[in-house]
């Protein structure tokens, strides 16, 4: 059977998908569903477009994360030892970070011990801060986790 233009909501024109709309089509849910809603769609010029989608704030949080991680990796004795999350505090989600922004990410180290890190981490967009948090972590022994 064949499903007819009023059927499927991106057949209609001059559609809006909202995001309960877009979950019905796609399977991804939050915080991985980073379109929020379609605001035109053209099946003749094969075109579509997302509008006001979101960074969610745990994509932000693992950037600064990893951020961090790439400070400890460059200093001397951690060798091949990566650190996992322990501990996520003070965060605050201050400004919406939207496609086509330019995500700046600044760690200040607290602490950095042989097996115990902490941070003071900031990501901003032209200065005007996004997210910031408190960041731990651990680091196991050498070769645990390759």
């Amino acid at each position: 059977m064949t499903e007819s233009r009023a059927d499927n909501p991106l057949q209609r024109e001059g559609v809006v998908l909202s995001t309960a709309e877009i979950q019905k089509l796609i399977p991804h849910r939050w915080p991985f569903l980073l379109v929020d809603r379609i605001v035109d769609y053209d099946p003749e010029r094969q075109y579509i477009k997302g509008g006001l989608p979101v960074m969610p704030g745990v994509l932000q949080v693992e950037a600064l994360a990893q951020t961090m991680g790439v400070y400890v990796a460059q200093q001397e004795g951690f060798g091949d030892r990566i650190g996992l999350f322990a501990g996520i505090d003070e965060c605050r989600f201050k400004r919406v970070v939207q496609p086509g922004d330019r995500l700046t990410l600044e760690v200040t180290m607290d602490k950095l011990g042989r097996r115990f890190g902490r941070g003071h981490a900031v990501a901003s967009v032209d200065g005007e801060v996004c997210c910031e948090a408190t960041i731990s972590f651990v680091i196991p022994n050498e070769g645990v986790l390759r």
